[in-house]
């Protein structure tokens, strides 16, 4: 056995968009063993949104629990509390909602792929997949009003409205945008510098992904078959709009990325069909009732399952409120990644996980 050495990486650090710390035990340049701590931020959300906001006004404050995946946290709270009122929201809200959803998953992807490029040493594709990532940072802005923390889930329903004009635009720029993708598909499945040399890193089997609860495009590259938008019609349905589900098999960092760029195929497909078939109703079910009694929702953020809990006592603040987002329940999977790998390799293991520590603490 080699001398081993214990190397710390963060909470801050080059490499790591958020405040994660590691400790890789290392054996000629070997990572065998890795300890995680990802309790670095304590924001209190879930308090302040049981104790100083009413419960409609919860939906704009779960909005700030992360600026990249604002509209699933809206869209989730949003969920549990129609439950709790039993209340059903319009056909032409749901659409919206599916549509909000996954221009933000194609924004969000494309963010991840970028950094696994920039942690592998591709500065330039680094560069070139944040300036494709523009048009739905643009897009968004058109339908939302906002680039990021994007008000638009309420309770009962949704804010605004889609115009025609709007439409017209989300079709043209994601036709402009098709080359593009297929460009960026090119590149990280066969460019030498980012995707060849990252086959076999980072790599989780499915058998691991299922004993460790991994969620998301991390689940889906090793093969395991589970996304929530093929388990949850009854609250947005998906399947009338084209989903797919996208796996793979080899469980590692170029899996990871060949799966987000098919997802975002995917996402696209399902953006035309909603414009396409956008039905007429209201967009917000009225009701004077307050929450009341227990309810759970799960919904596919861009990153994995994130799971709601939330319950009333028929006033205007909820009892309890509680959020499981994606990288709660992929951190066992991610320190199981890096054993065995170089200890090179570890920052593109860590982008390609998509860490958002932003969303774990509440």
């Amino acid at each position: 056995m080699g001398k081993q050495y214990e190397i710390p990486v963060g909470a801050q650090h080059i490499s790591l968009l958020e405040p994660l710390h590691f400790r890789f035990t290392t054996e000629n340049e070997k990572i065998v063993k890795t300890d995680a701590n990802v309790f670095y931020v304590h924001r209190g959300i879930e308090q302040a949104c049981c104790s100083k906001f009413k419960f409609r006004q919860v939906s704009f404050v779960v909005g700030r629990v992360c600026g990249l995946c604002s509209i699933s946290h809206t869209t989730a709270y949003s969920q549990v509390a129609e439950k709790l009122l039993k209340i059903e929201i319009p056909r032409r809200a749901k659409y919206l909602r599916m549509l909000v959803i996954e221009l933000d998953r194609i924004h969000s992807h494309l963010l991840c792929l970028s950094h696994v490029a920039e942690n592998s040493g591709f500065e330039a594709l680094f560069m070139k997949t944040m300036q494709y990532r523009e048009f739905s940072m643009e897009l968004l802005e058109a339908v939302c009003g906002n680039r990021i923390q994007y008000d638009f889930s309420i309770v009962g329903g949704v804010t605004r409205d889609l115009k025609p004009e709007v439409a017209d635009m989300i079709l043209k720029r994601l036709d402009h945008f098709m080359p593009q993708l297929e460009e960026l598909i090119g590149i990280y499945k066969n460019n030498w510098t980012l995707s060849l040399k990252n086959k076999g890193v980072g790599r989780i089997s499915k058998e691991d992904a299922m004993r460790l609860n991994v969620v998301g495009p991390f689940a889906r590259a090793a093969g395991l078959a589970v996304d929530v938008r093929n388990e949850t019609e009854d609250l947005l349905p998906w399947k009338e709009v084209g989903y797919e589900m996208i796996t793979d098999t080899a469980g590692d960092v170029h899996a990871r990325n060949m799966v987000r760029l098919r997802e975002i195929e995917v996402s696209i497909r399902i953006i035309r069909n909603v414009i396409a078939g956008l039905p007429e109703s209201d967009l917000v079910t009225e009701t004077k009732a307050f929450p009341e009694g227990e309810a759970t929702v799960r919904l596919e953020a861009p990153r994995g399952e994130l799971f709601y809990y939330a319950k009333g006592n028929k006033t205007q603040v909820l009892e309890r409120l509680k959020i499981k987002a994606p990288t709660f329940s992929n951190v066992a999977g991610m320190v199981h990644a890096f054993t065995n790998n170089e200890y090179a390799s570890a920052p593109a293991i860590i982008a390609s996980y998509d860490p958002c520590l932003s969303c774990t603490a509440r």
